[in-house]
């Protein structure tokens, strides 16, 4: 039997003179497998008890998977086992086989694998068995040596073969090397000469360039002294014209306007003075200038105030009817300070909402007094444009900015003519000091609220 570590191993067979035969060296490779091989065909026949311990997990694995899995603890168990090994050969007997029975009786099949009939041999142990593993191992030796250099020679040509067809290749690769270096460099000398030339001219472009940048740098500055010269007298030049343009506005504005104004003014003032004189000459119940004989008879005539009418023509303050009298003079103009108006009467409302309101209760009054109205509103109070299309009969005025309502209703009662009756309405009592002391008649605006409501 094979000792791995060195050392012998007693055989089951003695010699002719009872001495049992041992292998004095390790057991080959090749016959090793085939030894694994035997031993794990033959190793389903046994049961799990007359198997050792160490081999009992592989009892249900193939013979393939045995040799693969447990290769190494068989072999040991045939070397080591005398018992295991002793049943593995009685199952190989059992099993009919031609090599066991030639062996056992002592004369091997010439046409036999020497591998195949060492391996048998080391399981069995019949008489001579180390001769028979030694001379098949000597002949596995020998067959290997073979096997090996008819492998070498083989290498050895292929790889005289591949060296031949490198060094051709490599000539052949050699050659194309040089062919291109040469077209390489005749093209490389070409490019230099190419790349030389374009130095040359790229050179003398860019001196001609910096010389044009010099001219046109010498050009620009003086354009930009020209134009600068020339933007100045420019306006100068419009400033003048400006100035010129601006005074002679000014004068045909002042001149259009003094005499438009006057004109209006006078006309205006006529107009009051004629309507007054017939309000008058009817208050007053005076004659006409040509006295006729019926005329002289005592009577009321129709339309005609009498005198219990004109007794009673004192009206308060706050009585609506106060301004329908001042309404109902000749020219009467109205002027309305309209946010204290309506904050007077409906400060809880939007201010859009207060302005329409306002407006339509103006417009009404103005059909039916056939008087001038006009209402400001302060310009202040708006955080955008009004999109407001002025009612019928009613002038709707903004301050500007920087202008209040107070200063526009003032800039209006001024530029009345003297005579003509204006009302300004408004509770603000600076506002009706400053129209007083112009002429105009101020109302409070609780008084408009009560007209507004009784319309």
């Amino acid at each position: 039997m094979v000792e791995h570590t060195g050392g012998e191993a007693a055989g089951d067979a003695g010699g002719a003179d009872g001495v049992a035969e041992v292998l004095d060296r390790p057991l080959p490779e090749g016959i090793r497998r085939r030894v694994v091989g035997l031993v794990a065909e033959a190793f389903g026949g046994l049961t799990v008890a007359e198997l050792p311990p160490q081999l009992r997990q592989y009892a249900r694995f193939t013979p393939s998977r045995r040799a693969k899995f447990a290769g190494n603890a068989m072999a040991a168990a045939v070397e080591n086992d005398a018992v295991f090994r002793q049943r593995i050969s009685a199952r190989l007997r059992e099993g009919g086989s031609e090599l066991a029975e030639a062996l056992d009786a002592g004369s091997p099949p010439a046409a036999a694998d020497p591998e195949d009939v060492a391996a048998m041999a080391y399981v069995l142990r019949p008489l001579g068995w180390v001769k028979l593993v030694t001379a098949a191992g000597e002949e596995a030796q020998r067959a290997g040596a073979e096997r090996a250099g008819q492998e070498a020679q083989r290498e050895l040509r292929q790889l005289r073969e591949e060296l031949a067809a490198a060094r051709a290749e490599a000539r052949t690769d050699s050659d194309r090397a040089r062919a291109e270096l040469d077209a390489v460099r005749k093209e490389a000398e070409a490019a230099q000469r190419k790349l030389r030339s374009a130095v040359s001219d790229v050179r003398r472009g860019e001196a001609a360039l910096r010389k044009a940048q010099a001219e046109l740098e010498t050009v620009r500055s003086a354009a930009a002294t020209e134009k600068t010269a020339a933007l100045g007298e420019a306006r100068r030049l419009k400033a003048r014209l400006a100035e010129a343009e601006s005074a002679l506005e000014a004068s045909r504005r002042a001149v259009r306007e003094g005499r438009s104004v006057e004109d209006m003014r006078l006309r205006l003032l006529l107009d009051t003075v004629l309507d007054a004189a017939q309000g008058l000459r009817r208050e007053l119940a005076l004659p006409p200038a040509s006295v006729r004989p019926a005329d002289t008879v005592d009577a009321v005539e129709p339309g005609r105030m009498t005198p219990k009418d004109i007794a009673n023509r004192a009206l308060s303050e706050t009585d609506p009817a106060l301004l329908d009298q001042l309404l109902a003079l000749p020219q009467a103009h109205l002027v309305v300070d309209g946010y204290n108006v309506t904050k007077t009467g409906y400060p809880t409302m939007p201010l859009d909402k207060q302005r329409l309101r306002l407006l339509g209760g103006l417009a009404m009054l103005a059909a039916q007094t056939g008087a001038e109205m006009t209402c400001v509103f302060d310009g202040a109070e708006l955080a955008a444009p009004v999109l407001l299309a002025p009612p019928r009969g009613v002038r709707v005025l903004f301050s500007k900015a920087g202008v209040t309502a107070d200063e526009l209703i003032r800039q209006l009662v001024r530029a009345e003519p003297p005579g003509r009756p204006v009302v300004v309405v408004s509770t603000d009592r600076e506002v009706a000091d400053g129209v007083a002391k112009a002429g105009a008649r101020p109302v409070a605006s609780a008084l408009l609220l009560k007209r507004l409501a009784r319309t």
